[in-house]
């Protein structure tokens, strides 16, 4: 299977997702990170630590995609219309993250937009980031989208995913009360992705 992580703002926990989408999937099966941002995060996450999967660079990934089961791909920010309709066309799955405040949401629309104009039908959004109680813009978020694709699963915020990164781990493989918690939601993210 090949998913795609891609958002029109940065900012919205993209390669974050990216990551831990490809540890679920490496639980199971081979899997292989194609790191595409400019920033190369992923990659420089994954330099710092270990992490069960291996992470590429785009320029790398012919070389090494024959050989994995899963492929999660990790995006720049930003693709225009052209862009997306090249990743639409190469996977199985484009994901979406958006964190709740509005100028993601709208960012997010524009991109649904896009796909609508390219007859899309293979991307989910996933609601990232979302504050803890009580504040309910994560509520808000899944309502302001309910008729559009968006996974039941959304990805809360914990200082355990700034830890993760420093330390070049998964989230719950840091010293944090809530990186269990975290995890959690993402292993159940992959139940709806592989279900």
């Amino acid at each position: 299977m090949l998913v795609t992580c891609t958002s029109a703002k940065g900012g919205v926990g993209k390669t974050t997702s990216a990551i831990h989408i490809a540890a679920v999937l490496a639980k199971d099966d081979k899997t292989l990170l194609i790191d595409g941002d400019p920033n190369h995060s992923a990659l420089k996450w994954a330099k710092r630590g270990s992490l069960p999967f291996q992470v590429v660079d785009l320029m790398a990934a012919p070389k090494h995609t024959r050989n994995y089961e899963h492929i999660v791909f990790d995006t720049p920010a930003r693709p225009n219309q052209d862009d997306l309709e090249a990743l639409v066309d190469g996977c199985d799955l484009l994901i979406i993250p958006t964190t709740p405040d509005i100028l993601s949401i709208d960012a997010t629309l524009e991109t649904v937009s896009m796909l609508d104009s390219l007859k899309c039908d293979c991307y989910r959004i996933l609601l990232t980031i979302i504050p803890p109680a009580p504040r309910k813009t994560g509520e808000q978020a899944r309502e302001a989208l309910a008729d559009l694709p968006l996974f039941k699963q959304s990805i809360r915020q914990f200082a355990a995913y700034e830890k993760a990164a420093l330390a070049g781990a998964l989230v719950h493989q840091v010293k944090d009360r809530n990186g269990g918690i975290a995890w959690r939601e993402f292993e159940s993210l992959g139940k709806e992705i592989l279900p």
